[in-house]
C-alpha cells in the first residue's frame, strides 16, 4: 500500500483525476451535513462496493456524481479495485483488509477536506 503523499503527488499529475471538483450540490450537501457523516457514507461505500474480492460491476460501481463521496473516490483513485491496484498498490482479486479501507476513506477525506479538489 503506498503513502498517501505519494499517491497524491501523482494524481496531482493525472489530467483526468485532477480534473474532479465537486458541484455547488455536493458542497451543499458536504457542508450541511458535516465531515464525519459523509466520512461515515465512504466508510459505508468502500464496505460495501470496494472491499469485497469480487466486487459487483467491478469498474462500473462508482457513480461519477451524486454523492460528495463518489466524486472524490473519483479523484482520489479509489473507485474501483483496477484503481486501487495502479495508484495505490493495493492488489485485486482479494477482500480488502481493515487497514486498507481505512487507508481508502483516509485519501477520500483528505480529499474532501482540502476543499474538494479546488
Amino acid at each position: 500500500m503506498r503513502d498517501l503523499d505519494r499517491v497524491f503527488r501523482g494524481l496531482a499529475g493525472s489530467s483526468f483525476r485532477s480534473r474532479f471538483r465537486l458541484g455547488t450540490a455536493d458542497r451543499a450537501y458536504l457542508e450541511a451535513k458535516g465531515l464525519p457523516t459523509v466520512l461515515a457514507h465512504a466508510a459505508d461505500f468502500v464496505a460495501r462496493r470496494l472491499a469485497p474480492a469480487h466486487p459487483v460491476r467491478d469498474g462500473k460501481q462508482t457513480p461519477f456524481r451524486g454523492h460528495p463521496v463518489f466524486v472524490a473516490q473519483h479523484a482520489t483513485a479509489t473507485c474501483c479495485r483496477g484503481c486501487l491496484e495502479k495508484w495505490h498498490a493495493i492488489p485485486a482479486g482479494r477482500e480488502l483488509t481493515a487497514e486498507e479501507q481505512a487507508h481508502v476513506v483516509a485519501a477520500i477525506e483528505r480529499w474532501l477536506a482540502g476543499d474538494g479538489g479546488e
